[in-house]
Formats: C-alpha cells, structure tokens, sequence
C-alpha cells in the first residue's frame, strides 16, 4: 500500500485515473484504501433538472450514482441515495452559493460544488470543490496555454460544538497541469500535486460558513505560494543554469 501511495504522488495527473485502475486491479483487498486517499483529477456532469453543472468526486457518489448540490438529486437516478439532513441541507445550498462568488474572485470562472453529510462524532463533514479549465478552448482569459487545469478538494471535519467552541480539521489538495507550445520554446509540460493539513478551533456564534471560508482562503494562499516557489520557482532555476538568457552569456564571454 505504502509503495501504491508512492507510485500515485509521481504519477502526471493525465494519468492518474489509469494508474489508479490498474493498481485497484493489482490490490483488490486495498481497494476501499485507494479510493479513499488518491484524489483524481474532478470530473465534471450537467444536472439536467438545474441546467448547471456539477462537480463530481468520491464525496457526493454512492454506487454509480452522483448527487448534485442544486437539484440534491442522484444522476442516474437512485431510489435509497444519502442524502444530508434538512438543516444541514440548508447550510450546503448557502455554502454552494457563497462558495460561487468566491471562485469567480479568486478563479475568474471555473466550477465549484460544496457537498456536507453527518459523520459519527455527532458533527459534519464538508467537501468544498473547484475545478478550472484554463487552456484556450476552455476557460481561460488570457490566451497562453495550450492545455491547462487547475482542481482544488477541500475537506473540513467540523467537531460537535463544545461551550460555543467547535474544532476544525482542513485536508486540502491541489492539482495542476499545464502545457504551453510555442514555436521559440516548443512543447513544455508541467504538472504536479500538493496536499496540506491545518487544524483550528473557533467560535461557532460566528457561522460555522464564515469560519470554513476563512481557513480555505487561508489555506489556497499557502498553496498558491509553495506551488510558486516548488513548481514555477525550481523550474526557472533549472532552466536558467542549463540554458543561461543571452545577456548573461555575453557577460561570461571574453572579449575577443
């Protein structure tokens, strides 16, 4: 299990979703195992009753079905399907569109989907979701990649509240994938993961939505910053050592 969970840290995310079914098929008996700790690039489907799509992941499927956060429907249909209690029903609907114009600050588009369910510790669990697709053919404003995407899962466990106290475990996981093509440059492909942990306890007289939203944008800012400095930072260093800019190069040259 240990080296299956080393093989999907390295896998490209394009094919995650082939590495994931050949090792479910290698390691049957770890099945329940893998799909709950490998995230996989999101999918996404269209509720046909809303007209709105919808995120899909392991947090909102039962059998092989899905549920949307708009219609709180099973697509395909499913008669005994989980579903959330009424207050807590209530909290996903508001959450789903609080969640909406954040993405469109922060992501200038995309697609989010926010899913709650009863854990049982006498609390909740929140799965906050955005997906954008940010190549040329897709979502993205400004034109420069070729491909590109960008998958945010964030799971909060929220504990029972204790004297207006309650504790909050965020696990967030980001995946990127980008490709550009150029004819200078020619073909360049990068892609990578990143999963953090942050526990926190607040006040709960202050919504339990605020203190979620405010652990996310902390969260997604750290991501943002160590993804910049691993990913974006090591691979300009890297570049620039092995192929220094032309200014550089006439400095280390004699004269002749």
């Amino acid at each position: 299990m240990e080296a299956a969970m080393g093989l999907m840290r390295r896998i490209h995310p394009k094919h995650s979703e082939t590495a994931l079914s050949a090792l479910l098929s290698l390691l049957p008996h770890h099945s329940s195992d893998l799909l709950s700790q490998v995230d996989q690039p999101l999918q996404v489907l269209c509720d046909m009753d809303i007209g709105k799509e919808f995120i899909l992941c392991e947090y909102n499927r039962d059998a092989d079905s899905y549920r949307s956060p708009w219609s709180n429907k099973y697509h395909p249909p499913l008669e005994d399907g989980q579903l959330p209690s009424a207050e807590l029903r209530k909290l996903e609907i508001e959450a789903n569109d609080v969640f909406a114009i954040y993405r469109d600050q922060y992501y200038e588009g995309g697609i989010s989907s926010v899913y709650m369910w009863e854990d049982e510790n006498e609390g909740f669990v929140a799965c906050f979701l955005i997906k954008k697709d940010g190549s040329k053919a897709g979502q993205g404003r400004r034109g420069y990649l070729e491909e590109g995407s960008w998958d945010a899962i964030h799971v909060i466990e929220v504990g029972p509240e204790d004297e207006g106290i309650a504790h909050y475990c965020l696990t967030s996981t980001v995946m990127l994938s980008l490709t550009t093509r150029d004819e200078s440059s020619g073909t360049f492909s990068l892609s990578g993961s990143i999963r953090r942990q942050m526990n926190m306890d607040f006040a709960v007289a202050e919504g339990h939505l605020c203190n979620m939203g405010r652990m996310i944008e902390e969260m997604e800012s750290k991501l943002r910053n160590s993804l910049d400095q691993v990913y974006f930072g090591k691979t300009r260093e890297m570049v620039c050592t092995l192929r220094p800019p032309s200014e550089v190069l006439q400095v280390r040259l004699p004269d002749s």
